[in-house]
């Protein structure tokens, strides 16, 4: 999600699908897709006891298959199954497009006769100070402060030979493998066999009466003298974010997201691939027990988010006459950072005890609420963006961003 290049995406030099400084209309309606995504995994959050926290005292809670096993009516399988499409798949490909977003601001550069990174770190900096903001004031498990530092390595790879990038992304993947291989295998050790939920009891009472009934600055004293534990999963995930950023690299320079021939063949083989491979082992991931839960989320749900691109590609090769949702789809992506604070600012006014208190007022009462969240939240953010672009050309936080670094012009 880089807010600062939607305004310039442009396809490779050259191509039949426009070239120069025309738009990619993939790129935007796979952001906005990718914004409803995060938010199809973000919701839960919200609505389960302890929230935000109680993540830290049973992390595999967002994505419960062993429930709809044990229950299969309607709505436990309802809830199984959007769970499992959304966990870690959109966050994936949120990451990946955030790469792309990068590969244009340096082509961009590149084509003006300007230095890079040149003043690219400020923008990282200044994304790192929205994300330090939105963790504090909104959302424990922000994405923003992350994709700053990673974007800052990536920025200075992109200057680099293809070789380089090569060794990186390669380096970074196993790297990434190795780790996500020994937390496993730790949660297996503990977990047991993976046969069940590993016996978690959940956060603590006085955890779950902060988010039920504290007070808005308890919250945020929470996330600071939790700040450690709260921040681990960019830490844990950097080496992956390196990889499908450079990914989203090297699909932007293929062409991938074009509208000719040749990336259309592409986006055949990342369906194919991305869903043949992707969908098999997340099911076998999430159906072997919580002690898989990293090995789901981190190293199954990224190959399944390229097959979902690749997929998504091929419905747009589809589409005679764009209708509300794909104006809808590509309005919130060319407002992503607006809409991705936004839907984390509605599910806490939502569900926290300072706000409406959905999340214990209907507690016990099932699936069908945080459901209804969800889709009214997405109904939110689709109609709001296009309203506002239709009378404004930035995101709200977009335009705050571009007009602050405007005030350091470079030198």
């Amino acid at each position: 999600m880089d807010p600062t290049a939607t305004r310039s995406a442009e396809s490779p030099p050259g191509r039949p699908d426009g070239g120069g400084g025309r738009r990619l209309p993939l790129l935007d309606v796979l952001r906005g897709t990718a914004i409803l995504g995060t938010l199809g995994t973000n919701v839960w959050i919200f609505a389960a006891p302890g929230a935000e926290a109680g993540l830290l005292f049973d992390g595999a809670a967002i994505a419960p298959a062993a429930a709809a096993l044990a229950d299969p009516s309607l709505g436990t399988v309802l809830e199984a199954a959007v769970r499992f499409a959304a966990n870690g798949k959109f966050l994936a490909m949120l990451t990946l497009l955030f790469g792309v977003g990068l590969a244009i601001q340096y082509r961009s550069a590149t084509q003006r006769g300007r230095a890079w990174p040149g003043t690219y770190p400020r923008r990282a900096l200044f994304l790192f100070a929205e994300g330090t903001v939105h963790f504090t004031l909104v959302f424990a498990w922000d994405v923003l402060m992350g994709y700053a530092v990673t974007a800052l390595l990536v920025a200075w790879l992109l200057a680099r030979t293809e070789r380089a990038r090569r060794i990186a992304l390669w380096t970074a993947a196993v790297v990434h493998t190795v780790l996500i291989a020994l937390i496993t295998g730790a949660q297996f050790l503990v977990v047991g066999l993976g046969t069940g939920t590993g016996g978690a009891s959940g956060p603590p009472a006085d955890v779950v009466g902060l988010y039920a009934e504290g007070g808005y600055l308890a919250q945020i004293a929470f996330r600071l003298n939790h700040l450690a534990l709260l921040r681990i999963e960019p830490v844990l995930s950097f080496a992956l974010m390196v990889v499908l950023f450079l990914v989203g690299v090297r699909l932007f320079r293929a062409g991938a997201f074009g509208g000719d021939e040749a990336a259309r063949r592409i986006r055949a083989r990342l369906m194919a691939w991305g869903l043949g491979l992707g969908l098999p082992l997340n099911l076998a991931t999430t159906l072997a027990g919580d002690a898989f839960f990293f090995a789901d989320r981190y190293l199954a749900a990224p190959l399944l988010a390229v097959g979902f691109i690749g997929l998504i590609g091929w419905a747009m090769d589809r589409v005679r006459r764009p209708g509300a949702l794909i104006t809808g789809l590509s309005s919130l992506g060319r407002t992503a950072l607006s809409g991705y604070v936004l839907q984390n600012v509605l599910c806490m006014l939502a569900c926290y005890g300072f706000g409406l208190g959905l999340a214990s007022r209907l507690a016990g009462t099932g699936p069908w609420w945080v459901l209804g969240l969800w889709a009214a939240v997405c109904l939110v953010l689709l109609t709001a963006s296009t309203l506002w672009l239709r009378r404004f050309r930035h995101g709200p936080l977009e335009a705050v961003q571009k007009w602050t670094l405007a005030r350091f012009p470079e030198r």
